[in-house]
């Protein structure tokens, strides 16, 4: 029997994705059509003996979130529950803090995964991999190569290339020390805990009481510092390298990126979600999601990479590329879509182009991996791509390029690399 921990965090994080974190918990933002979770519960679906899936974090259970997983329960014919945590606890605080659950029903292991990496999720093969490698109760950790430079970004590890053990764990390093880096999925079993608990012991001994700013901080524990660091080179952890696909989703501009890899992936797991050239209908290029309740007239022209969500008004030769339309959006005639993320129920008006910088990785470095940048650097906005808050109106004729626009705003005039509050 097998089970599958998501963590999603908690509202206080994902400040990068503002302002499209405003309107809907980071998690459940569409990619290539879908909620960014559903596609790991697709994945874990797919493994054999899966039993139960558990997602653990501290947003405040909503309407959106009930209903998600009230229809991934009917969709997928599995539990589905959600493990409040009643403070930010860190990714080994959180699965220790409700380990009973967890292990209830006597799992033989279980998989890990952070909520924001977008991946083709091997879990089959790291089961496979598993079995192979090391002693019975051993640990993987999914890794995958980046370049030297970005790999400062990512916990590293240094591997036996003979037995794949990890030798050596470093999170997030000052000078290079490996370009393996770690994607955030793991596979467990119940004896992680012993390993976790031998941390809380120590947190609690080591714990004086002027820094108890939280209930309980010998709780806060991280996997990745914590347990990683110091398993590595005690035959217990292993990494399986995945050659597929891996990215993270921190910013905006990096949920276009994943949601071009999910696209793609399409073609193999879900062809029906791609839209293809029709009598009557638009014009298709390349990988594109319509949801069905969509209304685009035949002389648009979407795609590559284009999401587009429920109840969508798309009108005469409009033109979208690289992009995310979110449900209720209206794209009148003959505006121009690059490169952006437009919110919920906006309208962009007729001629109008709404333009951004893709922030895509190197496509000369077959490691690089996408950069998540700050909204500003050296005092001015990174160009990056724009996006639009929810109803947002841009009238026709205007210009909005490289920009983030706020909520519930009207414009009247052009913009460039800005902020508009």
């Amino acid at each position: 029997m097998l089970k599958a921990v998501i963590l999603i965090g908690g509202p206080q994080k994902g400040t990068r994705f503002r302002p499209l974190s405003f309107e809907v918990p980071k998690p459940l933002f569409p990619v290539a059509g879908v909620p960014m979770l559903q596609h790991h519960i697709e994945a874990c679906v797919k493994v054999p003996n899966m039993k139960e899936i558990l997602i653990i974090g501290f947003y405040q259970p909503n309407e959106e979130l009930n209903r998600f997983l009230f229809n991934s329960q009917q969709e997928f014919k599995i539990p589905i529950r959600y493990l409040q945590e009643y403070a930010a606890l860190g990714t080994g605080g959180g699965i220790y803090h409700f380990r009973d659950q967890i292990l209830s029903g006597n799992p033989e292991a279980f998989f890990v995964m952070n909520a924001d990496v977008c991946s083709a999720f091997p879990l089959a093969e790291m089961l496979i991999f598993q079995k192979e490698h090391g002693e019975p109760n051993s640990f993987v950790i999914l890794g995958t190569t980046a370049n030297r430079k970005q790999s400062l970004n990512y916990g590293c590890l240094v591997e036996n290339e003979n037995t794949n053990e990890v030798l050596h764990y470093v999170e997030k390093p000052s000078t290079f020390v490996s370009d393996i880096i770690n994607c955030g999925i793991y596979l467990f079993n119940p004896e992680i805990f012993q390993h976790i608990g031998t941390v809380f012991q120590k947190n609690q001994q080591d714990m004086r009481v002027e820094d108890s700013d939280i209930v309980d901080p010998a709780q806060v524990i991280r996997l990745e510092q914590d347990i990683f660091t110091a398993l590595a080179g005690q035959g217990k952890l292993y990494v399986y390298k995945t050659l597929s696909f891996w990215s993270q989703i921190k910013s905006a501009g990096s949920a276009i990126y994943a949601s071009r890899l999910y696209l793609n992936q399409y073609h193999t797991t879900h062809p029906e979600r791609l839209a293809s050239n029709k009598q009557g209908g638009p014009n298709i290029s390349g990988n594109v999601y319509i949801h069905p309740t969509a209304s685009i007239d035949p002389t648009a022209t979407l795609g590559p990479n284009v999401s587009i969500g429920t109840g969508v008004t798309i009108g005469a030769g409009v033109r979208v590329r690289e992009s995310i339309i979110l449900h209720g959006a209206n794209l009148q005639d003959h505006c121009c879509v690059l490169n952006s993320i437009v919110g919920w129920e906006s309208t962009i008006g007729k001629w109008a182009r709404v333009e951004g910088t893709p922030s895509d990785p190197n496509p000369n470095d077959p490691f690089a991996k996408i950069d998540s940048e700050t909204l500003f650097r050296d005092g001015k906005l990174t160009p990056s791509i724009t996006i639009l808050g929810c109803n947002v109106t841009i009238p026709s004729e205007v210009i909005v390029l490289n920009s983030i626009v706020l909520p519930h705003k009207d414009l009247n005039r052009s913009f460039k690399n800005q902020i508009i509050l």
